[in-house]
């Protein structure tokens, strides 16, 4: 028991198959790295789809800043009619182009809420970006914890076949009751049940993990070890929670919201339309020159609904980046804390593991002694397979905080800049 563990052999010679299979081929397609599975996943559906939006907000600001198109009209008046008399003689046709001039700086308020939406486009992005990269390790890091999961479980499987075989000689010695066996039996039957749904919970791990970094092919397994690399704690100073992006995302947003309110305001002041043309009398000898001035009245539309509406959801923008500055506050005081406290809890599931293995040892060394029944055996197992889980839950716990304070952060949780 002094030595490494089987599991501990297992996860060692994995890992060198993992160096020595090239990553990608046709007979190893084992999810590379952290840090180079997310730079190549950046073509995955899911960032494709932030940036549409952002490139969508583009356009959108681009649009803003055309101009109104002109008219061309073509008038024709008297050309049918009483042509007897003197229809004919007062022919006469105009061509006029009306060009809209729009008042009130209605073109630079939409200008200015254009920007504003590529500004909030691009926040999301990154928030998005960031939340990606942090649902992308959690699941890589499930993936690994379906591999453990695995080896403890044929670790459990090996030492109840084990036990079994001691409990049929003390049973065939005379020594033990055919109870005792029967019961080895049935606990060997159930930890292997329990062994193929940890296969199954693999299989089913890894394909949610192609699934998020948009692999073709599904994974076999994964090239590193993401609890590992949380043995080794990060220096790092304490998060300024106004930096986080769900802060910068209710900030843009609120201005977006603003610019909006800009813009209705600005949409009820009327334009007007200048009209210049030529008209050609068939009488004269020459086109006359005709303009003028379109003005619309508002008498009945002066866009307060969507004035209103647009106050309405600033209101909201502003309570949505209020609450996004509180929930960053407590989240920066919390973070450092929940870190700490799973640092702590994994070295107290080390040392459990520790204690249930020796009393795992003494137990079996008792039961082959016929010095204690099969079922305090049984006990001192399942006491060991408790604390073994309690590692693995601890080492879960430890990377999810890592990955809460990695986004407050603005990084991966390798230590990469998301941006």
């Amino acid at each position: 028991m002094n030595g490494p563990s089987r599991r501990q052999r297992r996860l060692a010679l994995a890992g060198m198959l993992v160096m020595l299979c090239p990553i990608g081929t046709a007979g190893a397609q084992t999810a590379p790295p952290f840090a180079q599975l997310l730079r190549q996943a950046q073509t995955a559906p899911r960032v494709t789809a932030l940036d549409a939006d952002v490139a969508r907000a583009q356009g959108l600001a681009e649009q803003a800043r055309a101009r109104p198109n002109p008219f061309i009209n073509v008038y024709a008046e008297n050309f049918a009619g009483d042509l007897q008399n003197n229809a004919r003689n007062q022919q006469q046709t105009t061509f006029q182009i009306d060009q809209p001039i729009e008042l009130g700086g209605k073109r630079s308020a939409r200008i200015a809420a254009g920007e504003a939406g590529i500004a909030a486009a691009q926040a999301r992005n990154r928030d998005g970006r960031l939340l990606f990269a942090t649902e992308l390790a959690r699941a890589y890091a499930s993936a690994e914890v379906a591999e453990r999961r695995i080896a403890l479980a044929e670790d459990e499987v090996e030492e109840a076949t084990a036990d079994l075989k001691v409990a049929r000689a003390l049973v065939g010695a005379g020594k033990e009751a055919r109870l005792r066996q029967l019961q080895a039996e049935t606990e060997l039957a159930t930890l292997e049940a329990d062994l193929e749904v940890a296969r199954a919970q693999k299989t089913a791990a890894l394909a949610r993990l192609s699934g998020l970094a948009g692999s073709p092919t599904t994974f076999t397994g994964v090239g590193e070890s993401l609890l590992d690399r949380m043995n080794a704690r990060p220096s790092s100073g304490p998060v300024d929670p106004m930096q986080a992006t769900t802060v910068k995302v209710a900030e843009a947003e609120r201005e977006a919201a603003a610019r909006a309110v800009t813009v209705q305001q600005r949409l009820a002041v009327p334009n007007i339309t200048a009209q210049l043309g030529v008209r050609q009398l068939r009488v004269a000898s020459g086109p006359a020159v005709v303009a003028g001035v379109s003005v619309p009245l508002p008498f009945f539309d002066r866009n307060r609904g969507n004035i209103d509406a647009a106050r309405a959801d600033l209101q909201g923008a502003e309570a949505r980046a209020a609450a996004a500055r509180l929930e960053a506050e407590t989240g920066a005081r919390a973070a450092f804390v929940l870190v700490q406290a799973a640092d702590t809890r994994a070295v107290a599931a080390q040392r459990t593991m520790r204690t249930a293995e020796e009393a795992y040892r003494l137990a079996r060394i008792a039961y082959e002694a016929g010095k204690a029944p099969l079922i305090k055996l049984l006990a001192a197992r399942h006491n060991l397979g408790a604390a073994r889980g309690v590692i693995l839950d601890a080492d879960i716990a430890r990377l999810d905080a890592r990955a809460n304070l990695a986004r407050l952060s603005g990084l991966s949780i390798t230590g990469e800049a998301v941006q």
